[in-house]
């Protein structure tokens, strides 16, 4: 018989395992607590927040799917950023991040680093001088490729060839792609972290994160640890993002269609100053995105040349796309980053990542593709200062 493969092997984690009456979608756990045997004699679950049959079944899909050791499922995307930190980063350690990171990202890390508990480094992880001088005394390096919001593409490879030589573990996060689309273990990552609320969930209904972890020893002390840390996710939640992850793959797809649609009719507009999106041959990073990458994603971002109020008027009346944060949900939106997703960031740290304020972010959902690429054609003349709703 052939063996399966890695996507049927994840997206069929729990289907027909039920023994009690033989469901073909595994039962959720909701219980808190599980009966002892006798003292000392657990039937391997004992207290939810320790170990839950349900949220056991997201790990084995996760860790499959990224071709890790294990994943620990934990309450959100910042929940996986939090527990690396406490298991990587020894009080008074460095934390290498890219300085175009996600503003929560930043947040957190800026927050230990004014109360003394790391050091960051917010550098360019695409000058390689830069980069490799900001590893001295680095613990853990924090690699986001394609970056939030500018999809920048970072070289994984050489980044962990640099960080490994320098003593340090590479953290990679995966949110942008999936591991559908990449596989950062297999790049040289130490560790794969995800808001799992975004595309492996997929319907915008739960918030979630997880750890992925390439060495089997540290997998089992990063369960322990989130486990003493109290980040552990609800079955409830992993009952949800399961649910989301069995569609991924066919998701994924359709995305890759409508968002190619979406960059047609914004390519060459002249509302737009910038179009970033890896797909495009001009994107500074399309060649290396297209080595290790297995698609160009469903994220772009869109610099208005009349910033501002540019943006203002492109968010007028913008039909099908929503005004909203998160990304990667079978729904189109939209998310203004130095107002929203990146607000938590100074504005001198907006500046030197390059997020100004004509920059929008669009995630590139699944409804009729011309649909989206005419919302998106009437909303630039509006931003250019013509059609209908422009004033």
């Amino acid at each position: 018989m052939a063996e399966l493969g890695t996507w049927t092997r994840a997206m069929r984690s729990g289907l027909g395992t039920d023994t009690s009456h033989k469901a073909v979608v595994p039962p959720i756990h909701l219980s808190t607590n599980y009966v002892f045997a006798a003292p000392g004699e657990s039937s391997g679950y004992d207290y939810s927040r320790a170990g839950n049959p349900t949220r056991d079944l997201l790990s084995d899909a996760l860790a499959t799917l990224e071709g890790g050791a294990a994943a620990t499922v934990v309450a959100t995307g910042l929940a996986a950023v939090t527990l690396l930190v406490e298991e990587l980063v020894p009080v008074g350690g460095v934390v290498v991040c890219q300085h175009d990171c996600y503003g929560g990202t930043w947040r957190l890390l800026n927050h230990h680093a004014t109360r003394g508990r790391l050091e960051a480094r917010f550098v360019d992880f695409n000058d390689p001088e830069v980069f490799k001088a900001s590893l001295d005394g680095a613990s853990m390096v924090l690699a986001e490729t394609p970056s939030n919001p500018l999809l920048r593409i970072t070289d994984l490879r050489a980044v962990a060839e640099a960080t490994h030589a320098a003593g340090a573990q590479l953290v990679a996060d995966n949110t942008f792609c999936s591991p559908l689309l990449q596989r950062p273990i297999d790049l040289g990552a130490d560790y794969v972290l995800h808001s799992t609320t975004k595309f492996i969930n997929g319907h915008s209904d739960v918030v979630g994160g997880a750890v992925v972890t390439r060495d089997p020893e540290t997998a089992e002390h990063v369960g322990w640890l989130a486990n003493v840390l109290g980040l552990t996710a609800g079955a409830f939640d992993s009952y949800l993002t399961l649910r989301g992850l069995r569609t991924l793959d066919a998701r994924i797809r359709m995305h890759a269609i409508n968002t190619e649609a979406v960059v047609d009719a914004a390519q060459g507009h002249p509302a737009v100053a910038a179009l970033h999106w890896p797909g495009l041959e001009t994107h500074p990073g399309h060649e290396l995105a297209a080595r290790q990458q297995s698609g160009f994603g469903s994220l772009l971002s869109i610099d208005l040349a009349g910033g501002r109020p540019a943006a203002e008027r492109f968010l007028q009346g913008l039909q099908v796309f929503h005004l909203a944060e998160s990304l990667g949900g079978v729904e189109s939106l939209i998310c203004h980053p130095a107002t929203m997703t990146h607000a938590g960031m100074s504005p001198e740290a907006r500046a030197v990542a390059g997020i100004g304020d004509g920059l929008l972010r669009l995630s590139v959902g699944l409804e009729a593709a011309e649909d989206l690429a005419a919302a998106i054609t009437e909303a630039l003349d509006r931003a250019q200062g013509r059609g209908e709703s422009a004033g």
